[in-house]
């Protein structure tokens, strides 16, 4: 009997740590599913196509410039997703590819192309699995989207092994779409405006419209059909929504915050100059970005796109092509007199607008790239990837490049993409020494609050500045409201000239702030990701 009780608890505590496992399985699936673009795991994705010749069919619905698909499915992690809609994507990364016969062409895979409500883990419709073209280091597109995530809505993505017919193609970049989940997610909305501001590169400036350049957002003109070549309208309408947009930018730029959230604007400057992105709106081609009209009717900017970040793209203009030392060098306030690109010649004009640029360049830099972070950031993920670019059979570019190029210049065919450390020590010790941003800003600190029964009284220390403000609203997706912020012994100030500013906001349930703080030369936001991050009273 001793025996037999003595098992019976044995089995029950073997029992109790089998369950516990499941459990704490259960929790990883969950998380895992959720977290489909985690940077940390590499996915293996399998499509089937019935046809043998799928490739050449892909090839011919690419030729024919439709979003024409072949049906296939995809397994996941073991799980089988019947009718998903597959076509090849990109520009130079699919037709430059294809020229050299390597099967590793980019792909998109529209999960509810049949089943509407088929989703993957997390809510996903679709995937974005580009080949890594101009990119031997592997990393530039993910390190870019992690950077820009800090301080903008902004595309996840990682890498998955791509199969087709049970043939491994090779290792691919995976990327979050521009979607309704995504605005959704990052907007509180999904149906306003969306334009993907990238042009028809066959096309051209129609009779009638002045001369367009791209995804400008110049102003061509009151007829839609001037901007047809140079934007891809992703939502039902929008066009008059646009021609708004454009119109204000180049001839009421004093009232561009009613219809753009020029914040936001800023942060996507600073961080393409940062990075040397110039396959991007600063550089010769002005495109790869979304702009989305939120509920509040102003337009946010989304980066798209990042596989040349860090300089694999040199073409500032049509006259030359940049040599490493002038991307290193390259000025903190490119394109500031160029009136075709209004979004910053118009608004770097505007002395507030360029101190804000100004800070968020400061933030960037202190945050990635003088403390060394990317580069820790960078070996973690390509340490995280080497086994599999060695076994990738179909790489675009040797593996001995793909270790070499995280410091030194390597080539992509006869292209020399410069190597990412060689290119940001020096970028970093320039913008550093630069005189604007050596400019001293205020310093805020010792925010505190005092909650009364129908408003909240904000106070913090800021030295240094002639003006502050602070910006707030209910928690969500809104429009921000300014006030300012004083040191007047007034409106919740106890004592004036004593360094301490105050402000009264009225009271909410939950509200959302920040802090800008200003002087002749320079300016500094509290948190300094705002508004990406802020405050909260809860």
């Amino acid at each position: 009997m001793i025996i037999n009780a003595l098992d019976i608890f044995i089995k029950l505590i073997n029992m109790r740590k089998i369950l516990f496992t499941l459990f704490l399985l259960s929790i990883s699936t969950i998380f895992y599913a959720q977290d489909f673009y985690n940077l940390g795991t590499v996915k293996d994705i399998k499509l089937t196509f019935k046809q043998d010749n799928w490739a050449r069919i892909l090839d011919r619905y690419k030729e024919e410039g439709k979003d024409k698909r072949l049906k296939a499915s995809v397994m996941i992690d073991g799980v089988k997703y019947d009718s998903v809609g597959v076509r090849h994507k990109g520009n130079s990364s699919y037709y430059n590819v294809r020229k050299t016969g390597s099967s590793k062409l980019p792909f998109n895979i529209k999960v509810d192309y049949v089943k509407k409500k088929q989703r993957l883990p997390g809510g996903y419709t679709s995937l974005k699995l580009s080949n890594v073209f101009r990119d031997p280091s592997f990393i530039r597109e993910v390190l870019a989207y992690e950077i820009a995530s800090k301080y903008m809505p902004s595309p996840r993505a990682n890498f998955v092994r791509l199969y087709v017919n049970d043939e491994l193609l090779g290792l691919y970049n995976s990327t979050e779409s521009v979607d309704e989940k995504f605005l959704k997610e990052n907007f509180g909305s999904k149906k306003g405006t969306l334009f993907k501001c990238d042009p028809n590169w066959h096309g051209k400036t129609q009779k009638g419209c002045m001369r367009g350049h791209n995804g400008s957002l110049n102003y061509l003109g009151q007829d839609s059909i001037c901007y047809y070549e140079f934007y891809e309208l992703k939502s039902k309408h929008g066009w008059d929504d646009l021609i708004k947009l454009v119109q204000t930018l180049e001839t009421k730029p004093k009232d561009i915050e009613k219809v753009l959230n020029v914040d936001r604007a800023l942060w996507m400057l600073a961080f393409n100059n940062i990075l040397v992105n110039l396959d991007s709106y600063t550089g010769r081609l002005c495109h790869n970005f979304y702009i989305y009209k939120d509920k509040s009717g102003r337009f946010n900017t989304i980066p798209w796109d990042m596989n040349m970040n860090f300089g694999g793209f040199r073409f500032l203009d049509k006259k030359s092509i940049l040599t490493v030392e002038k991307m290193q060098r390259m000025s903190v306030l490119t394109n500031f007199k160029n009136i075709t690109r209004p979004l910053i010649s118009k608004l770097l004009e505007n002395s507030l607008y360029r101190k804000m640029y100004i800070a968020h360049v400061r933030t960037i830099l202190k945050e990635n790239f003088s403390n060394g972070e990317y580069e820790k950031r960078a070996k973690a993920i390509q340490a995280s990837i080497d086994i599999y670019v060695n076994n990738d059979y179909n790489k675009l570019y040797p593996y001995e490049d793909f270790k070499k190029n995280l410091t030194s210049t390597t080539k992509a065919g006869k292209t020399p993409i410069v190597g990412i450390t060689e290119l940001m020590t020096a970028r970093t010790q320039y913008l550093e020494a630069h005189p604007l941003v050596l400019k001293t800003p205020p310093q805020i600190s010792e925010i505190e609050l005092r909650e009364g029964i129908d408003d909240t009284v904000i106070t913090a220390k800021i030295e240094g500045t002639h003006k502050a403000f602070v910006y707030y609203r209910d928690k969500g997706f809104g429009t921000f409201t300014r006030i300012a912020i004083e040191d007047k012994g007034s409106n919740g100030d106890t004592e004036a000239g004593d360094g301490i500013y105050s402000v009264i906001i009225p009271k909410a349930s939950k509200v959302e702030y920040y802090l800008m703080a200003l002087n002749k030369d320079a300016a500094m936001f509290s948190p300094e990701r705002a508004a990406f991050e802020v405050y909260e009273i809860k």
